[in-house]
Formats: structure tokens, sequence, C-alpha cells
């Protein structure tokens, strides 16, 4: 029966950060630094929404869309915050997390033969989504030019079959973000390219020496921006599993069918959690972010101390990417040998698209103490093991 499932769901792969952990897992007395969640509890007034939500018995099925109250906090937030205007009773929909937001998008704007650009090394999340809507993921090599797409690049990567490019910022693996200055070099490409833009911003809560800037505040691209975001990341909600998308009225309402036959609504009970964690929440980000920063900071001095290339200092996120002396492993191979001799477990490169071989995905999202650890392992095993 095999040979009847769907082609493009058997091409598809687990993803490589699956495979590594799958088998490492046995592994004892490791210190991870993979998980790229934050390490703090959910605020406890929204924990408490959540069980008040329960208590009073909204477990029901809301609006496809998501309850009106929720949209509007998300509307005020982005006005507030990042200046772009939206309106709550049209152009939001509330996802099941901002992986649900990504795969609506796709599977709405995609059609069988179209590309995606993906700036890499990426997130390894939408190569897969792109695939089961029958396009082609076309990767752009940014690691010269500190893991940002550039105008250049990206107007040499237009093709005829161009539908869409993903700008994920800050990056999931590189910490690199866009300034108001490099967003409007993809601007002046864009705008003139009836192309979408994807706007991943899910850690646009997590940025350190400048502000974020939403590429939807360019008006000459927001008809054409569907911006993704979610509170995983700014309210440490993972498991809550609550994103959202952002997108002009006539794209939102054919991405609600898609939503609507996919997961109905978002679950209801998360939905007034996230309506807390707007109203009563804004600053739930600001101490995560100031540990983070610390946290980078002192990352960053133990890797140069070491003698590894990291390039700048991540602009947000929580990760490195550093690069690695060219050694007789590839990137996995490394991966295992760090977990088995050193004992200290990184990301492999590799998971984030070819374009990461060589290169190993450190996550800060730890305490002090047990990055200390790590880090002391790393270091020792490239004095005395690594060759």
């Amino acid at each position: 029966m095999q040979h009847l499932l769907n082609t493009n769901v058997k091409n598809i792969e687990i993803s490589g950060i699956r495979k590594f952990f799958n088998l490492v897992a046995g592994e004892q007395d490791v210190i991870s630094l993979t998980i790229g969640q934050p390490d703090f509890y959910t605020p406890a007034h929204i924990k408490s929404a959540a069980v008040s939500a329960v208590e009073n018995n909204k477990t029901s099925y809301t609006p496809n869309a998501g309850i009106i109250e929720l949209r509007k906090a998300i509307t005020a937030y982005y006005e507030e915050n990042y200046e772009v205007v939206y309106d709550p009773e049209s152009e939001v929909i509330v996802t099941t997390g901002a992986s649900q937001a990504i795969d609506i998008t796709f599977r709405t704007i995609l059609n069988p033969g179209d590309e995606v650009i993906l700036p890499g090394p990426i997130y390894p999340g939408y190569e897969p989504l792109i695939t089961l809507a029958g396009a082609s993921p076309v990767y752009v090599d940014t690691t010269k030019d500190n893991f940002k797409l550039t105008k250049t690049k990206l107007e040499k990567s237009i093709t005829e079959k161009t539908k869409c490019i993903v700008l994920p910022y800050p990056s999931n693996p590189t910490g690199a973000s866009y300034s108001y200055e490099e967003l409007q070099e993809i601007v002046s490409v864009m705008k003139s390219n009836a192309i979408f833009i994807l706007a991943d911003e899910i850690y646009s809560e997590l940025v350190y020496e400048q502000k974020h800037i939403s590429i939807a505040g360019f008006e000459e691209v927001k008809e054409q921006t569907i911006i993704v975001n979610g509170l995983s990341k700014s309210h440490a909600m993972t498991g809550f599993r609550l994103g959202y998308t952002l997108a002009p009225q006539w794209l939102s309402q054919q991405m609600l069918k898609v939503h609507q036959y996919n997961v109905t609504c978002a679950t209801s009970i998360s939905q007034y959690a996230g309506l807390q964690a707007l109203r009563a929440g804004k600053d739930d980000a600001i101490r995560m972010r100031e540990a983070y920063l610390k946290r980078r900071n002192y990352v960053y001095d133990r890797l140069v101390n070491m003698g590894l290339e990291v390039g700048k200092k991540p602009e947000g996120a929580f990760y490195f990417f550093i690069k690695f002396p060219c050694g007789k492993l590839n990137s996995f191979q490394l991966g295992l040998d760090l977990v088995r001799k050193g004992k200290v477990a990184l990301v492999p490169g590799s998971s984030f698209s070819s374009i990461g071989e060589g290169y190993m995905r450190l996550s800060y999202a730890y305490d002090m103490d047990t990055l200390k650890q790590g880090l002391d392992r790393l270091e020792d095993y490239l004095n005395n093991v690594y060759e």
C-alpha cells in the first residue's frame, strides 16, 4: 500500500534536528545547549488566565479567526510597538502556533511549480511546507553577508516562477536581524515585483541593540506582506501553541478558509491566556530579554576566546551560529562526536540547509550555570579532542 501515499509526503524527511536528537538520546551526562525555547516559566498571570478560562467554561469553539478581544489586542500590540495598523475584524487570524500560520500561508498562496526564496541557513520548518504545497525552495547563501539577504542576491534569485520570499528575523539559527536601511533595500526590489513576503517575526520581542522593525511598516509592500508571529518566545508560551497572521483583508479571507478546514480555531483556553499576555504582560519579555543579553555577551566572549569564528554578536533571538575549523568531520558527525567525547550537545549546522554545513548552532536559552558548564566542556573538547 505504500506506493499509494502522497509522494510529496514520502519525499520530505524528518528534520536534521530530530534525527540528531534521536541518535544521541541515550547518551548520559550531556550538557545540552540545543533547545530553541525560553527557559523561563510562563508568567503567573497568564497561567491564572488559562485556569480561569477553564473554570468559567470558556472551553467551546471560538470564531474561526479567534476571539475578537484577542484580535483587537494583537492589532493594538502591533500598532503600539511597530507602528503597523491592521483591522482586527478582517486582517487577523489566530492560529495554532506560528507553524500553522506558516502552513496556511503557503497553502493559500502557492501553486505547483512556484518557487519560494529562502535565505540560508534557515529554520528547517519552511521547506517541508513548501514541498507539501507542490512548490520548490530556492536557497540563497547569506553566510558572507552577515546572514542577511542582500538586494543584489535577492534580485539575482527572482525568476518568473518566484511566488514568495521568506524573511525570518531575528533569525533562527543565526540571530541576525534587519535594520531600517537594510529593509529599505529589500523593499526597493519587492515593490516592483508581484511576489509575496512572508515575514516570520516570532522573535520580534527578543532584539537587543535596536528595536524590531516590521517590513509591513513600509506601505509600498504592505499589500504583499504576510506577518507571522506568536507568543511562544515573547511570553514563554511554547506549549500553548498560539500564533497569528496579519495580512490584507483580501488575502486573509482566503487564508481563513484553509485555517477553518485545518483546525477550525485555535484552542479557546490558549486564546484567553494570550489575551491576558497582550493586555497585562507588555513587560514580560523585558526581563527575559535582559537575561538573554547578559548570556549572549558571556557566550560571545567565551567563544571568541576559544578561537572560534562567530562573526557579529547576534542581534536578536537566542542563538549563535558558530563556524568550526575545517576538519575530518561534517557538522552532523561533529555533533555526534561532541556528544560522545565532549559530553556537550549543539545542533549541527546542516540541519538548517546545506548552506549551514561547517557550522553548529548553540542556544543560550539556558541559565548561566548550564552555559558555563557547557562551554567549559566545549573548550576542553577543542583543546584536547578535536582534530
